[in-house]
């Protein structure tokens, strides 16, 4: 079901994601899935609609800096990259802390994160809690949803709030970097170009 974003709708919407429902909302890149990231249920949930595999972590998006030690271990490099470079397109990839569920880093010891460069997204955020899971609205495979309607195409049931927040304007994904082993390294390239990052590169 498709509503129109505004303060009821975002109201509903985090009551959705308290009770381990799942939304899709429109991120700073493309439409998102969104859901508890601590609740382990509501994560299979996310991954059973997109079929996606079990050996794929699911990224991030918080509301503020603070919340990052919510979910991953901060090194000083790791501080020193995000006050440079967030808020942005980029996701920095952490060492996960152990309570974070290991189906959201898929069995692994790492986790994506991303504070967007958008102020009316992080407030959305934030309102529900203060971190969303944020994979692209889409089955596994297939293009990232652009739009409310396109995320219905996709999931015509499954989803409990689809939030109508305009059509995106992004080209390009976020960037990614890996800055869990002990240094840096460029998983993929995309809205934040690699020239910008050259003094970590």
């Amino acid at each position: 079901m498709i509503q129109k974003d505004n303060e009821e709708t975002r109201s509903e919407a985090a009551r959705i994601i308290a009770n381990g429902g799942v939304i899709a909302f429109r991120t700073d890149t493309f439409y998102g899935l969104g859901a508890d990231p601590l609740n382990p249920e509501a994560i299979r949930k996310v991954k059973e609609l997109k079929g996606r595999e079990d050996d794929k972590p699911i990224l991030l998006l918080i509301s503020d800096l603070n919340q990052v030690d919510k979910f991953v271990a901060q090194s000083d490099f790791f501080k020193l990259v995000a006050a440079r470079h967030w808020p942005a397109p980029l996701t920095l990839i952490g060492v996960s802390l152990h309570h974070v569920p290991i189906e959201l880093r898929a069995g692994t010891n790492s986790l994506g994160i991303r504070l967007p460069d958008d102020e009316d997204v992080r407030d959305f955020v934030r309102v529900c809690g203060g971190a969303l899971t944020a994979t692209s609205a889409n089955v596994s495979g297939q293009p990232p949803a652009r739009t409310a309607q396109e995320v219905e195409n996709y999931f015509p049931e499954g989803i409990d709030l689809i939030i109508e927040g305009g059509e995106v304007t992004a080209t390009e994904p976020s960037t990614v970097l890996n800055l869990s082993e002990g240094g840096v390294r460029l998983v993929r390239e995309g809205a934040v170009s690699r020239e910008v990052l050259e003094d970590l590169l």
